[in-house]
C-alpha cells in the first residue's frame, strides 16, 4: 500500500519537473551565499536600490588615438549589435531629454551654484567681475552660453550644466570623452533576455565578440573596446555552472554506476540505484522551488554532489542481499531498516545544520539535501523489495572488497603511537600555516578579462564604488536634502585635495529651497551689480530679466524628468517613516580615505558610512567563529551518544572522524587554500557523514558486506563531494577541497580504530 502512495507521489513529481524545467526559475546570483543579516529599512533599500540599478546594463567602450577613428569604429560595433536585434537593445539618446531639463531648470537657473562658483563669487568684488563679463561680452565669436549675455553676464548656468556633464560631451551622435590619451566612444545597451540559460551558452558574449572582431577589421589603426555589466559577469557564472553542473553532477553519477556495476554485475542494481538517484535530485529541485519560488544555480551545483551520499541506501540493501541471498527481500529489508533510518536521519541532521546560518543560499541546500535524500531512502526502502527478483552473485570485486577488512591494520601499542605522533606533527605543521580569510571575495568569481575590463571603465568614466557609500536620513524632503548638502560640502573639502575623485548625490541636480535661496541671495546682487557698472561703461541702461523665486525646484516634479534617471536609484524617498537618500563616492583607491569618510559620517546628523566589503567580511567571521563553536558541539553531542550506545570505547567510532576533521583543515594549511566559513560548514557535514562508518564498522564487527557497502558508498560519497573542489566559486571550492581531505582520511582511518572481535559491542 506504502509503495502505490509512494508511486502516486512519484508521478506528481514527474509531472512537477516537467513544468518547472520548461522555464526553469533559476537564480545566477553568487551573492545569495552572503548572510541574510538583520539590516534596518533605509539601508535596505539602499542595497537593493544600487543592485537594481545595473541589474540589465551593459557598457562598452570603443577607444582610439584620435576622435575619427574611435567613432567610425563605434558605428560598426553599433551597426553589428543592431543587426543582430537580439540579446542587446540600445540605450537611445533622447534629444528631447536635454530640452526638457533646460526649460525645468530655466525659470531657477539664478538660484543654480556650483561649490566653486559659490566660492568665487562670495570673494570677487562686482568691479572684477563686471570686467570679465565685458570681456566676454566683446570677445570675438559666439560667447557659448545657453543664455544670453544679460540674461547671464557671468556665464554662471552653462558653467553649472558642464560640471554636471563633467568630461562626456556629444559629438557626432555618440557620447564622446577623453581619458588615458584616448578618445573614446561610450555605448549603453540594455540586456532584453534572461543572463541565464542551461545550455551553458554565451550569448551577449559571443555577440560582443562578433561586434569586437568587426570593428577591429574596418579600423584602419589599433583600438581599444572594454565591455562590462552585471548581465557578462551573470552569464559567464551560468555558462560555468553548467559545466559544473554536468561535471560534478554526471561525474558523481558516472561513479557510482561504475562502483555499482563492479560491486554487484547486474543491470537491476544499476538501474534501481540509479532510479532512487533520480527521484532524489527531482524531489531536491521540486522542494526547493515551492519553499522559496527558485533554485539558486549554486544550489544545483551543491545538490550535484547528493548523489554520492543518497546511493548508500540501495548499495547497503544491495551488499546485504549479495551475502545472504537466501533471505527474502522483504524480510532482509526490515532487518536493515533501523540502520538505514539511523543513517538517514544523521545525514539529514549534517545537512540541515547548514540551514542554521542565515545564509539564503545554504538554507536552499538544505532544503533540497534533506528533501532528496528522504525520497531516495523512501524509493529504496518502499520499492526495492517489490522490484527486486534476485540477489545479486558476488562479483571478484566485491568479494575482495569485503575480505579486505581482515588484512586492514589497526593502530594500536608502540607502532600506534608512532603513527599518532606522525598525525600530530603533519596536523600542527599545517595549521602553523593556515590562513584564514573572510573576505568578499572568497565568494565571488568572475572571469579575470571581464574584471579588468570593468577597473578600467570605471576609472575612464569616473563610476562610483557599490561597495562604499553615505546613506542620508531625515523627518522629509527638504530635511533630506538639507543634510546632504552638509555632506557634500565635507565630500567636495576632500576632492580639492585629491583624496577623493568625486561624488554622486541627487542635491547636486536638486539643491534645498532654503539652498536655492542662499543662491540666489548671492548671485542676483551682484549680477545686477555687474550690469549696472557695464550699463555705466556701455553708456546705456541695461535692464534686469525679471526671476519668480516662488516656485523652487522640488522632487516631485524632478524625478519625473529623463535627466533624473541615473540619479533616481539614490533617492530613496519615504521608507518606513523616514525619508532617505545615498551619495555615492568615485575614486576610492587608498585605505586611508575610509577612515576620514567614516569621520565625516560620526560628525554629521542623519548620516552614515556604509562599507559594505568590511561589513560583510565582519559577518562571515562572526558566522565562521558561531559555527566552529556549533561543529565543537556536535561533536560534544555525538560523543554523549555513543558513549550511551558503546560505553567506555565509544572513542573508536569518534575518534577517526575528529582526527579527519583536524587533518583536513591542516592540508588545507600545507597547499595554501584559505580556511573560511564554508571550510567549517563542510566539518559540520564530516561529522554527521563521517561518524556513521565508525558506527557501522562497531554495530556491523568484521561484517563483510557492512564493509563493502562502507567502501563502496565512501568512495561514491568521496567522488561527489571532490568534484566540489573543481568549482570556480572560492566558497565551493574550499567546501569541495575540506570534504575531499576529510571523508578520504575518515575512510582511511575508522577502520584503523574498529574493536577487536572479542570487545563486547555493547555497554
Amino acid at each position: 500500500m506504502l509503495a502505490l502512495v509512494w508511486a502516486a507521489l512519484v508521478m506528481a513529481l514527474v509531472w512537477q519537473q516537467i513544468n518547472f524545467w520548461r522555464a526553469p526559475a533559476l537564480d545566477t546570483d553568487v551573492m545569495a551565499l552572503l548572510p541574510g543579516e538583520a539590516q534596518d529599512p533605509l539601508l535596505a533599500a539602499a542595497s537593493e536600490r544600487i543592485a537594481a540599478s545595473a541589474t540589465r546594463q551593459v557598457v562598452v567602450l570603443v577607444g582610439a588615438a584620435d576622435w575619427a577613428q574611435a567613432s567610425a569604429a563605434a558605428k560598426v560595433f553599433t551597426d553589428l549589435v543592431a543587426a543582430d536585434s537580439g540579446p542587446l537593445a540600445p540605450v537611445a539618446l533622447d534629444p528631447q531629454a536635454l530640452s526638457e531639463a533646460l526649460e525645468y531648470y530655466r525659470p531657477q537657473q539664478a538660484a543654480l551654484l556650483t561649490p566653486g562658483q559659490r566660492l568665487r563669487l562670495r570673494n570677487a568684488h562686482s568691479a572684477e567681475l563686471a570686467q570679465s563679463a565685458l570681456v566676454r561680452l566683446y570677445a570675438p565669436g559666439p560667447s557659448g552660453g545657453l543664455l544670453s549675455w544679460r540674461e547671464d553676464p557671468l556665464n554662471l548656468w552653462s558653467e553649472w550644466w558642464q560640471a554636471r556633464a563633467g568630461a562626456m560631451g556629444l559629438r557626432d551622435g555618440l557620447v564622446a570623452l577623453q581619458a588615458n590619451d584616448q578618445h573614446w566612444a561610450v555605448l549603453r545597451y540594455v540586456s532584453t533576455q534572461s543572463a541565464f540559460r542551461f545550455d551553458g551558452s554565451e550569448v551577449l558574449a559571443e555577440l560582443l565578440d562578433r561586434a569586437a572582431q568587426a570593428a577591429h577589421a574596418a579600423s584602419d589603426g589599433p583600438i581599444e573596446i572594454l565591455r562590462g555589466g552585471v548581465p557578462l559577469h551573470a552569464e559567464a557564472a551560468a555558462a560555468r555552472a553548467n559545466w559544473e553542473v554536468n561535471t560534478i553532477g554526471l561525474g558523481s553519477l558516472a561513479a557510482v554506476v561504475l562502483l555499482v556495476w563492479c560491486a554487484f554485475r547486474r543491470l537491476r542494481p544499476l538501474l534501481l540505484v540509479a532510479l532512487s538517484l533520480g527521484i532524489g535530485m527531482a524531489a531536491g529541485v521540486a522542494a526547493t522551488a515551492l519553499i522559496y519560488g527558485e533554485v539558486y544555480l549554486l544550489t544545483l551545483i551543491f545538490g550535484a554532489s547528493l548523489v554520492g551520499v543518497a546511493e548508500d541506501y540501495g548499495i547497503h540493501y544491495y551488499a546485504s542481499r549479495q551475502q545472504t541471498p537466501e533471505r527474502p527481500p522483504r524480510s532482509m529489508m526490515r532487518h536493515l531498516l533501523p540502520g538505514l533510518a539511523l543513517a538517514l536521519v544523521t545525514s539529514v541532521l549534517a545537512y540541515s545544520a547548514l540551514g542554521l546560518a542565515p545564509f539564503p543560499g545554504l538554507r536552499q541546500m538544505a532544503v533540497f539535501s534533506a528533501a532528496g535524500l528522504t525520497a531516495a531512502f523512501l524509493t529504496v526502502v518502499l520499492w526495492f523489495p517489490w522490484l527486486d527478483r534476485a540477489a545479486p552473485r558476488r562479483s571478484r570485486f566485491a568479494s575482495a572488497i569485503a575480505g579486505s577488512l581482515q588484512h586492514w591494520p589497526r593502530i594500536r601499542g608502540r607502532r600506534g603511537l608512532v603513527v599518532m605522533l606522525v598525525l600530530l606533527v603533519v596536523a600542527a605543521g599545517g595549521l602553523t600555516q593556515l590562513r584564514v580569510d573572510d573576505s568578499l571575495r572568497s565568494l565571488r568569481s568572475s572571469p579575470p578579462k571581464l574584471v579588468a575590463n570593468e577597473i578600467v571603465i570605471a576609472g575612464v568614466l569616473g563610476l562610483p564604488s557599490p561597495a562604499q557609500f553615505f546613506v542620508v536620513e531625515a523627518n522629509d524632503a527638504q530635511a533630506l536634502l538639507q543634510r546632504e548638502e552638509a555632506l557634500t560640502d565635507q565630500l567636495q573639502a576632500l576632492v580639492e585635495q585629491a583624496d577623493l575623485a568625486g561624488f554622486e548625490a541627487v542635491s547636486q541636480w536638486l539643491p534645498s529651497i532654503e539652498r536655492q535661496r542662499a543662491d540666489a541671495a548671492l548671485r542676483l546682487p551682484l549680477e545686477n551689480a555687474v550690469r549696472v557698472q557695464a550699463g555705466a561703461l556701455l553708456g546705456e541702461h541695461l535692464s534686469v530679466p525679471v526671476t519668480d523665486q516662488s516656485k523652487p525646484l522640488r522632487p516631485t516634479q524632478w524625478l519625473q524628468l529623463q535627466i533624473a534617471e541615473p540619479l533616481r536609484p539614490l533617492w530613496l524617498g519615504a521608507v518606513d517613516g523616514q525619508h532617505g537618500s545615498v551619495v555615492m563616492l568615485k575614486g576610492l583607491s587608498r585605505e586611508s580615505n575610509l577612515g576620514a569618510l567614516a569621520d565625516i559620517a560620526d560628525r554629521l546628523e542623519g548620516v552614515r558610512w556604509v562599507n559594505r566589503s568590511a561589513e560583510i567580511g565582519g559577518l562571515l567571521g562572526h558566522y565562521r567563529q558561531m559555527m566552529t563553536g556549533l561543529a565543537l558541539l556536535g561533536y560534544l553531542a555525538v560523543a554523549l551518544a555513543l558513549q550511551w550506545r558503546f560505553g567506555r570505547r565509544a572513542w573508536r567510532a569518534l575518534l577517526p572522524t575528529a582526527l579527519a576533521a583536524v587533518l583536513s583543515v591542516a592540508l588545507l594549511g600545507w597547499i595554501g587554500e584559505p580556511f573560511q566559513l564554508f571550510s567549517v560548514l563542510a566539518q559540520l557535514l564530516l561529522l554527521g557523514i563521517g561518524v556513521d562508518y565508525g558506527i557501522f564498522l562497531f554495530e556491523h564487527r568484521e561484517d563483510p558486506a557492512s564493509w563493502l557497502a562502507i567502501n563502496v558508498g565512501a568512495a561514491s560519497t568521496l567522488l561527489a563531494f571532490g568534484l566540489l573542489s573543481l568549482s570556480s566559486t572560492p566558497a565551493l571550492r574550499s567546501f569541495g577541497l575540506s570534504l575531499l581531505f576529510g571523508i578520504a582520511l575518515v575512510w582511511l582511518l575508522s577502520p584503523c580504530f574498529r574493536p577487536p572481535p572479542t570487545e563486547q559491542t555493547h555497554a
